[in-house]
């Protein structure tokens, strides 16, 4: 598989119901449950980009571009969008529509930087395809 081959593989998508339990008080999805859904879905892309065991080491900028009122459906969307010797980073798209209306937009984007470890906990090297 090459390089590109194994990116598109393990773009993940993941759809979920915003529920009144997860709004603040504005009515609308709250930050720190989207970061944790968008962490989750970068951490499912990178692992299964590299099938090692990885590790979150940053968000290095989260984009709140719309709010997302509770009664929507999010899907969100990782894609690898750089490797490194030891790391990599993962794109999340989280893309906001209606129930019962085919509306549909972005509403937040954000990187997250993995490191791969070994079994001591250590940075290890990332196996690419070929390799």
């Amino acid at each position: 598989m090459t390089l590109e081959e194994q990116k598109a593989f393990a773009v993940t998508r993941i759809f979920k119901a915003v529920f009144p339990n997860t709004v603040n008080h504005y009515d609308t999805l709250f930050g720190g449950t989207a970061m944790h859904a968008m962490d989750e879905v970068a951490f499912i892309t990178a692992t299964r980009f590299s099938r090692m065991r990885m590790v979150t080491v940053s968000s290095d900028r989260i984009d709140f571009k719309k709010p997302i009122p509770h009664g929507t459906i999010i899907e969100l969307v990782g894609e690898i969008v750089h490797v490194g010797k030891t790391s990599l980073k993962v794109q999340v798209t989280v893309f906001v529509e209606q129930m019962y209306a085919n509306h549909r937009e972005k509403a937040i984007e954000g990187t997250f930087t993995f490191v791969a470890i070994d079994d001591q906990k250590r940075p290890t090297s990332i196996v690419l395809p070929g390799n």
